[in-house]
């Protein structure tokens, strides 16, 4: 079901991946390894092994599925508004509310961080991200990246770069040979982990991955990838086999966390199948989860048009949010399953509140001569 401007099924699917941000977020709250307990808003002693189960799944594709996404609307958005009135909206849209947000949400996540653990608190220069040494931009990393995506796009469209004849079929192929020769490359050289800088934060052997998906979210449009029907075949084996790359990457990635000192192959071998294996589950999981919204979520429904157009603002005050309802089931003889099913409910409910009252604020706001692309599809790309 398309149209000039949006895919309904895409933006539902957008939607529910903001949902599923939010899981893996309210997850890290309560997850038993104890790795995010250095770093995360609130560490509740209370956990369980089910939440860094659910994470390690959410993390494969999540992400790359939202970029690809982003990437879908791109070339759409740059042919109807113009290259300058679209960089000029992306500036908009995603700097100004990535400026806000790093200025204020970063410094009360360090509030909640020290008074959560019941530390005392700082002085107040070290509670911006480019001067706290340990959160950093945390979720808010996605915002520079995507604007770095968009105008990486507008550069090579300008220098002629087109992949307008590739198959998309082919390439997949090329995603996901050139995604783990990378994501190997990384491992290799002990390149893998965050660079953290005041501008910009990115997870190295993700970055690349995470632009393949968006260049290939911006060829299945110039290729017009939706406009058939879902394929059966497709669908039928991809559901019958994604299990098998997802099990054995999770298995060697907790047999590597636990550094058991026993490896299925090697050292070095282990690491070989772990990204063939991370590679094949990010794609199967990817399109799975794009086949499923085409085929059943691409009507407009009344849920979907109520949140629809709260997709990023939900995404950008998220954490905020899920502070307060963390900090108050610290300590609380609640089972931990439980308060990370309050936690996901209470945060995606209060947060798309929010997001609502943030956005008729903004309509009373004096109106402004605004790029035409700023109102035409004001949710898409982000």
């Amino acid at each position: 079901m398309q149209n000039a401007d949006r895919l309904v099924f895409l933006d539902n699917l957008r939607t529910f991946l903001v949902f599923l941000v939010i899981v893996i977020h309210a997850g890290a709250v309560y997850e038993s390894s104890g790795i995010f307990g250095l770093f995360w808003i609130v560490d509740d002693p209370s956990t369980s092994d089910l939440p860094g189960l659910v994470n390690l799944v959410l993390d494969i594709f999540v992400m790359a599925t939202i970029f690809f996404i982003s990437g879908y609307v791109t070339p759409g958005s740059v042919d109807r508004h113009g290259t300058k009135r679209y960089l000029v909206a992306r500036m908009r849209r995603i700097l100004i509310p990535w400026a806000l947000a790093a200025a204020t949400l970063i410094p009360l996540y360090k509030v909640v961080f020290l008074y959560s653990r019941g530390m005392p608190q700082e002085h107040w220069t070290s509670y911006f991200h480019f001067t706290n040494g340990f959160v950093s931009m945390n979720w808010l990393w996605y915002l520079p990246v995507l604007f770095v995506f968009d105008c990486l796009y507008v550069v090579l469209r300008h220098a002629g770069v087109s992949l307008g004849g590739l198959r998309v079929r082919n390439a997949v192929g090329i995603v996901l040979v050139v995604g783990f020769a990378y994501s190997w490359t990384m491992s290799l050289t002990e390149s893998t982990g965050w660079t953290k800088t005041a501008l910009i934060d990115f997870q190295n052997e993700r970055l690349l991955i995470y632009f393949l998906y968006f260049a290939l979210g911006a060829l299945c449009y110039r290729q017009r990838a939706f406009d058939g029907a879902p394929s059966r075949w497709g669908f039928a084996i991809a559901s019958a086999t994604a299990w098998v790359p997802v099990v054995l990457y999770g298995a060697l990635v907790i047999n590597l966390l636990l550094d058991t000192g026993s490896y299925v192959v090697s050292a070095r071998g282990d690491v070989v199948m772990l990204w063939i294996a991370f590679h094949l589950a990010l794609g199967s999981l990817v399109f799975l989860s794009l086949d499923i919204a085409r085929r059943w979520f691409d009507r407009p429904r009344p849920l979907g048009k109520l949140l629809a157009p709260h997709a990023y603002g939900v995404y950008v005050v998220h954490m905020a949010v899920l502070a307060g309802p963390a900090v108050l089931l610290l300590n609380t003889a609640i089972p931990a399953i439980l308060k990370y099913s309050l936690l996901v409910v209470v945060t995606y409910t209060g947060s798309v509140v929010v997001s609502l009252l943030l956005r008729r604020f903004a309509s009373r706001l004096p109106a402004r001569p605004t790029p035409r692309m700023a109102t035409a599809s004001p949710d898409h790309g982000a």
